[in-house]
């Protein structure tokens, strides 16, 4: 073989290993992320189906409730406009409590009700990370509106009663 030759296969397995390394890290990175979902986004089918992924917002309050074998709790999650229903079995943070923010990690079942496999409270009454302000606020904002819109039915309702 000439040694042009033996360069040009040398230099074609090399690119070749290279593109396998490349699609080994790639499909690594994309079996292993995890993306962050508010109650708002998952309801409206962002989220992923039969993938882990990371929900977070607001524990609601008076929606913590334990199951009789001591290591099962249900609890609600809400942006302040939706809500979705989780459960937990594990040892849950100290500082994991109503009305505190809260990030689970798990899948959402058929029946929308979220199995959490990991649950991360809030460590700091001061922090927050942004994506999640950024979906409170937008949560508050969409609650606000749609009770604007409600009250403005609700008065042009009865507008139209007192004019007949």
């Amino acid at each position: 073989m000439k040694p042009r030759h033996k360069r040009l296969i040398l230099i074609t397995s090399g690119l070749a290993t290279l593109g396998l390394a490349t699609w080994l890290v790639l499909s690594a990175f994309q079996q292993n992320m995890v993306f962050f979902f508010t109650p708002t986004q998952i309801l409206a089918g962002e989220a992923p189906q039969g993938r882990s992924f990371r929900m977070g917002g607001m524990v609601e309050m008076g929606s913590i409730k334990r199951q009789a074998d001591g290591m099962t709790v249900n609890f609600t999650v809400t942006d302040n406009a939706q809500r979705i229903h989780a459960q937990y079995r594990g040892i849950l943070p100290d500082l994991f409590k109503e009305g505190k923010g809260v990030v689970t990690q798990g899948k959402l079942g058929d029946d929308k009700l979220f199995m959490a496999e990991e649950v991360l409270a809030k460590h700091d009454e001061n922090y927050m990370p942004p994506e999640a302000a950024y979906a409170l606020e937008k949560g508050k904002q969409a609650k606000q509106a749609s009770d604007a819109a409600a009250a403005a039915a609700v008065s042009g309702g009865n507008q139209t009663k007192d004019a007949k």
